[in-house]
Order: C-alpha cells, then sequence, then structure tokens
C-alpha cells in the first residue's frame, strides 16, 4: 500500500529547451533520512538515492536531488525531456510516498513574422492574406488590428489553426497595422505588419463660413479621407480655378466672391473622385461657419 499519493502538485509542469525545471514535493525534511528516494521516467530509474546515489548515464550532469525532501533538479532540457515522472519515497519507519507529474518541453518562440502577398490593394476590389510565422514550439496564435482583436465577419476569416487571415475583398477597414502574437507556457513573440488598403476619397467637406462681410479674409478647407492622399482642385460658380490644393484663400472677401465654390477629390490610384458644395453669401454680421453636406461622386 502507498500512502501520499500527492507529494507533487498536480501540474503539468512546463520547461524551456536549454533550461531548467524543479519537481518540487511538498515534504519537509524529515528527523530521519529517508531510507531511498527514486526518481522513474519512462520506465527509466534516472536517479535512485539511499545510501549512495545512482545515476542514469543519460543524465548524468543534469540532475540534482535534494536528499531531504526528494525534490528534483533537471537542467540541460531537450524535447525528449517531455513525458511523465514519478518518484518514490520510502520513510525510516513509515510508509512508501508516491507522486507523478507531467513535464512538457517546449522550444522558445523566435523569428516571428507576417507575411502578406506583394500587392497594391483597392478597396472592394482585392483580395489578400496575412500568415503568422515563427520557429519554436507554437501553442496560441492571437491576432489584433490597431490594438483590438481581429474579429471575423463577412469579409474576415480565419484559418483553423489560426495561422492565416483571410480578407476578402479588403476594405477601408482593413487598412492599418496588424499584430500576430505567437506564444506557449514559456515564451512569446509579437510581429506587426502595417496593410495599406487604397481607398476613397470618402466623407467629403468644405468647412468655412457660410457668409463673410466685406474686406474680411475668408479661408475655405476641403477634407477627405483617402489613401494615398487626395488631389484637390477648386471651382467657382462652375468656372475652373487656379486653386489645386485643399484650402481655398480669399484674402479680402467682396460681393463679386459670393456663389458655389466646388472642391473635387481624386484619388490617383483607385481613380475615383468625389465632389462637394458651399454656398458663400455676403452678410453684414459675423460670419457663421458650417459644413457642406451635397456630394457628388464619380468614378473616372
Amino acid at each position: 500500500m502507498c500512502a501520499g499519493e500527492g507529494i507533487l502538485p498536480p501540474g503539468p509542469l512546463s520547461g524551456a529547451v536549454a533550461g531548467m525545471v524543479k519537481f518540487t514535493t511538498t515534504l519537509t525534511p524529515p528527523e530521519r533520512p529517508f531510507l531511498s528516494v527514486s526518481w522513474n521516467f519512462k520506465g527509466v530509474n534516472i536517479i535512485t538515492s539511499t545510501s549512495i546515489n545512482i545515476t542514469e548515464p543519460g543524465h548524468t550532469n543534469r540532475i540534482s536531488l535534494d536528499r531531504t525532501t526528494g525534490t528534483l533538479e533537471l537542467r540541460n532540457l531537450i524535447m525528449e525531456d517531455s513525458g511523465e515522472y514519478t518518484v518514490t519515497i520510502i520513510p525510516d519507519g513509515g510508509l512508501q510516498e508516491q507522486g507523478r507529474i507531467t513535464l512538457n518541453i517546449y522550444a522558445p518562440i523566435t523569428g516571428a513574422t507576417i507575411r502578406s502577398p506583394a500587392a497594391v490593394l483597392i478597396e472592394d476590389r482585392s483580395a489578400t492574406n496575412l500568415t503568422c510565422e515563427a520557429s519554436g514550439s507554437i501553442s496560441t496564435r492571437l491576432w489584433m488590428k490597431d490594438g483590438q482583436p481581429v474579429e471575423t465577419s463577412d469579409s474576415i476569416s480565419l484559418s483553423m489553426d489560426n495561422r492565416t487571415v483571410f480578407i476578402r475583398p479588403v476594405r477601408s477597414s482593413s487598412h492599418g497595422t496588424y499584430q500576430c502574437q505567437i506564444s506557449n507556457p514559456v515564451s512569446s513573440m509579437t510581429a506587426a505588419f502595417n496593410l495599406t488598403v487604397n481607398y476613397g476619397p470618402h466623407n467629403m467637406t468644405i468647412t468655412g463660413p457660410a457668409a463673410a462681410s466685406t474686406g474680411h479674409r475668408v479661408m475655405l478647407q476641403c477634407m477627405a479621407a483617402s489613401v494615398p492622399l487626395a488631389n484637390f482642385n477648386w471651382m467657382f460658380n462652375g468656372n475652373v480655378t487656379n486653386v489645386n490644393t485643399s484650402m481655398f484663400v480669399i484674402e479680402r472677401f467682396e460681393g463679386k466672391n459670393t456663389g458655389n465654390y466646388t472642391c473635387t477629390a481624386r484619388n490617383t490610384v483607385t481613380m475615383k473622385e468625389k465632389s462637394t458644395v458651399l454656398n458663400l453669401r455676403a452678410s453684414c454680421s459675423a460670419p457663421r461657419w458650417s459644413f457642406s453636406v451635397f456630394v457628388i461622386s464619380t468614378l473616372a
């Protein structure tokens, strides 16, 4: 009969290749030394301690035994050290005590990277995938985008092992920084990849006053969400101007400056363009600021 089946923690115990682990028992040193302490691995006694220590040749110089508690230290770990370990202790004048624990060895994670096919991606027209790779014992892969977990949707899916993210098609929301955290119980590593999706122009607006007083300086700012940045040009009352920046400046407002200011944004990669209009009126009072809401969308 055996007593003390719980003299080892439940486990499993984790260790890294080339590292060290300790199989620590729950025993306190007895008043009289144990008659025998024996550790067994895969049916082989790797060390037996009575009046002398007998160590299995394959573990010579790799193990140390604390004779007072039965605790074993195993060094220079290799993958083949994974498995179940059994300790058997015979006290002086007591019942035999035994414990079992499983050791899992992992190769540390190295060389984490994210691969993606080289291509120019355009929203709603292109598809791509991101593949997370690393060396070592991989237990888990966790995907993040711009600091938030990647969630599956009608355009985003994951492979069964979380190794690859499929994006079909890419959208403006697909643009950003993706991270893959690869881990096992003894190490982790994170790789990052900046995915560029060409999109837009979207969300066209002109900011500026809806009315201005004579003699005042007026600034109209055209904005659009676009990757790459959009090119801008302006028209006034249907006539082409020489302004091709996002800012239209009227140095000294006069009556002749009243009318419709049309800003057109064009993306040279998506070949899309959008226009929006602001109607500027003359006013004797302080100018009021407004946002344009009329948008014309074209695909060149």
